[in-house]
């Protein structure tokens, strides 16, 4: 048990060391990412509806 503590206290402070978390920067969002994201977008829309219509009709 003691061991481990020797241990622990040997590799502890090391962690204080750890380089601070840097933000990441976003990336402008291109033009082709935005034309599938629309092609997302209008096919989650139209499944909807269709589920609308199945459900509607029972």
């Amino acid at each position: 048990m003691t061991r481990l503590i020797a241990l622990m206290a040997l590799f502890l402070p090391t962690a204080a060391l750890a380089e601070s978390f840097q933000r990441p920067i976003p990336q402008a969002q291109t033009a082709t990412a935005e034309g599938w994201f629309f092609a997302a977008s209008l096919a989650l829309v139209l499944a909807l509806v269709a589920v609308h219509m199945l459900v509607r009709r029972r």
